[in-house]
């Protein structure tokens, strides 16, 4: 026998020893198609069916899945060499309409992935109520499916828009009416004014920033909601950030880069009586083209020296300051954020979170 041939079936002979090592327990069937379900008939389960065919008993030291609607439920007990095991899988289909295929990892005691089992199926959703379809009760018989819109980012001359529903539940038309509490200058709302008893349909938001002037950092809207004069309270809130138009051509080859190392700055505990407290960050410019603030925002507990308008050219950067002064803040965890807009037009936004403990 050459001494070539004498590796190869030594390798062979391991490569076959690792795999019977890996497969110990074998699952027949690994996968499970529960067809079709129906939501309203609530959990269903099977039970997948292992055998050990290594020659060492195996412990199975977890089930992992990564959907809560997914338990497992299994023993610890050894299995020896040739016994069986059962693991038996429950799958929750409420909420989770359409098709779904979910995974399961089985573990040994040894910290190794031993077995996948795989369960599938498609759901049919059950008919939703009013209240679950539309659960804010905006009063006067008036109900809506959410209070919020939250845009991410809004560019010049290209439009936004989302559609919040209402139903009148009540037995009589209803007027409807919608009170700017905060106004952007920016928004758009189509509502009816009057709602025929038991009439569905959606209120409709737009934002448009006109290209000639360009609006940046937080844009926010609040509506007052009023049936027939009166109010309980309900607010609808719109919001979004406006940043620059999409570069195009040249402008997308040449583009600023804006890069902030820390995520975090923390302050630490802080006597209420001390003086103001100063900590820095640094924005860089990375790219090939001048980067330019556009909009610096907190929340009011915090200053910075960083502001709209300034400039930083390509590969260099601008360290700013951040303080707080303790004797404005009440004891206790402050938290706050930076909220930087810049023209970079693969990352235009970066918040930086500041945190404080004040202290006697």
């Amino acid at each position: 026998m050459t001494a070539r041939r004498h590796i190869l079936l030594t390798l062979l002979a391991l490569c076959a020893f690792a795999t019977a090592a890996q497969a110990q327990l074998v699952f027949t069937p690994d996968t499970w198609d529960f067809g079709t379900i129906r939501e309203t008939d609530g959990r269903v389960s099977h039970t997948f069916t292992g055998e050990n065919r290594g020659n060492t008993p195996v412990v199975i030291l977890d089930v992992v899945t990564t959907c809560g609607c997914t338990v497992p439920q299994f023993t610890k007990r050894p299995i020896r060499p040739g016994e069986k095991t059962t693991v038996k899988v429950t799958f929750d289909p409420a909420n989770r309409p359409g098709a779904f295929t979910k995974e399961l990892g089985v573990y040994s005691s040894e910290r190794k992935k031993i077995a996948t089992l795989t369960i599938r199926g498609n759901v049919t959703p059950r008919m939703k109520s009013t209240e679950e379809l539309y659960p804010v009760d905006a009063g006067g018989g008036l109900r809506l499916s959410t209070t919020l819109n939250a845009f991410s980012y809004i560019r010049p001359g290209q439009q936004v828009q989302s559609a919040i529903g209402y139903a009148n539940t009540s037995g009589k038309t209803i007027r409807l009416e919608l009170r700017p509490l905060e106004s952007s200058g920016l928004l758009t709302v189509t509502a009816p004014r009057e709602i025929a008893p038991g009439e569905q349909g959606s209120i409709n938001v737009a934002y448009l920033i006109p290209e000639t002037d360009p609006r940046y950092g937080t844009l926010r809207d609040a509506l007052e909601v009023r049936v027939d004069g009166r109010t309980n309270g309900t607010a609808i809130v719109t919001h979004g950030i406006g940043i620059d138009r999409t570069p195009t051509g040249a402008e997308g080859q040449n583009a600023p880069k804006a890069q902030i190392i820390e995520n975090i700055i923390k302050f630490g505990p802080v006597k209420h009586g001390a003086p103001r407290q100063e900590r820095t960050f640094t924005l860089s410019n990375t790219g090939s083209a001048e980067l330019v603030v556009r909009a610096v925002e907190t929340n009011g507990r915090i200053a910075t020296t960083l502001v709209p308008g300034q400039r930083i050219p390509t590969g260099s950067s601008f360290t700013a300051k951040v303080s707080v002064d303790p004797g404005e803040q009440d004891f206790g965890v402050l938290t706050d954020f930076v909220m930087i807009v810049t023209n970079d037009p693969l990352r235009p936004m970066r918040r930086l979170r500041v945190t404080a403990i004040i202290e006697e």
